[in-house]
């Protein structure tokens, strides 16, 4: 008998549109001045400040929160934009809890860091709704600078060239500027075209001109630039996500996870997108997250998977979250807690300056999750907490013997 084939269970408008309005919503909601006040006074402002040395851009963190103490938050975004001009995406979509936050003294007196992600928000918000411009252009230099690329690289290089009194043209291949914030992100970390005024926001300093659908190596040449231009900047980033290899990806029903998001967040009715009931994410880097998040938030009965061989820290807290199958489902039981970490830490290679035996390998990464859930500083860290027990009984069984 000719087995009957299973109709694909895809379709858009699952939901009502409140229901999409509420689950694609802020997914950190903002700090109102009260709430941004209390949360200031919180920080202990530290000499060494690690919080800052944990920064990849180095803000003066200390001192911006500091200054949102002292009721002048345009002074705080001052010097929020001073280190890195995109500070308000940076507030909504950095890992605060794995950099600043993460090493925030107030981990070891109350496992609850001064929330700096939404104070940087606050202050830089304040600034990007006033369409208040802090920075003036020096004097014009005369000279001419084509920046390739309108993401995050090469719109802060306009800015700063821009200030320096150099007049600036960007050249993106997408329709819209902003490169892996306008297309890259998670709608719900960054709602309500966010990105888009931060770019004109960045573009008010003025000298910065912006020419979309100029494709570099098509539209554009690299020796007519450098002919036309006393300098070249080029600020390449996001591309196409890698290829998986098996010869069966362009297929209906299989999407590339780079390529959805952007879908989603140039959507004007999120109800237009069509959802599956079973999912299958391959990879458990951030496009996947952010992916798997999309349909879950979409459609909360739908069951996504994710399957990754990344065996590192991150996708063992993934296994755990996880709990075997379903993702950011109801707590997995101890047996799927210890199948998944097993699972997700199992043949990795150890570190080339410290050899070490499979057994000691996993062990280290297991210890990590354990460590990580115990220090409570994130919501991830807030979900192992459950499996603290679970966690040391697994340790225990499977402590090396070298």
């Amino acid at each position: 008998m000719a087995t009957e084939k299973r109709q694909r269970d895809v379709a858009a408008g699952r939901l009502p549109p409140e229901d999409y309005r509420r689950n694609f919503s802020d997914v950190h909601p903002p700090l109102d001045r009260h709430q941004a006040l209390v949360e200031a006074d919180r920080c202990y402002f530290c000499d060494d400040a690690p919080c800052m040395q944990a920064c990849p851009t180095s803000i003066d963190i200390p001192l911006f929160i500091r200054q949102i103490a002292t009721g002048n938050p345009k002074g705080s975004a001052e010097t929020i934009f001073k280190s890195n001009i995109l500070g308000g995406i940076c507030a909504r979509v950095c890992p605060t809890e794995t950099l600043c936050e993460e090493v925030c003294v107030r981990n070891l007196a109350e496992e609850k860091p001064v929330k700096i992600g939404l104070l940087q928000r606050y202050a830089t918000d304040s600034l990007i709704d006033a369409d208040v411009q802090i920075f003036q252009r020096a004097a014009p230099s005369g000279k001419r600078v084509a920046v390739v690329g309108a993401g995050p690289a090469g719109l802060a290089c306009a800015h700063s060239l821009a200030r320096a009194g150099h007049e600036v043209t960007i050249y993106d291949a997408r329709p819209k500027a902003g490169g892996l914030n306008e297309f890259g992100i998670a709608a719900y970390k960054a709602p309500e075209n966010f990105a888009q005024r931060e770019v004109d926001y960045i573009l008010g300093i003025g000298g910065i001109a912006i020419e979309t659908g100029k494709e570099l190596g098509q539209d554009l040449s690299l020796q007519q630039l450098r002919q036309d231009f006393d300098a070249v900047f080029l600020g390449l980033g996001l591309g196409a996500v890698n290829a998986l290899g098996l010869g069966e990806e362009a297929v209906e029903g299989v999407e590339d996870a780079v390529v959805q998001i952007a879908e989603l967040r140039q959507a004007e009715d999120l109800a237009s997108l069509p959802v599956g009931r079973n999912v299958v994410v391959v990879g458990g880097g951030i496009s996947g997250l952010s992916a798997a998040h999309f349909y879950r938030r979409a459609r909360p009965d739908a069951r996504v998977v994710i399957l990754t061989g990344y065996g590192n820290f991150a996708t063992a807290v993934s296994a755990v979250k996880l709990g075997a199958t379903d993702y950011l489902a109801k707590p997995a039981d101890a047996d799927q807690v210890e199948a998944a970490l097993l699972q997700a830490t199992a043949d990795m290679p150890p570190p080339p300056a410290f050899p070490m035996s499979a057994e000691r390998v996993r062990w280290e990464h297991i210890q990590r999750v354990y460590e990580q859930c115990g220090r409570n500083m994130s919501e991830t860290a807030r979900r192992l907490r459950m499996h603290r027990r679970t966690l040391q009984r697994i340790l225990a069984k499977h402590a090396p013997r070298d």
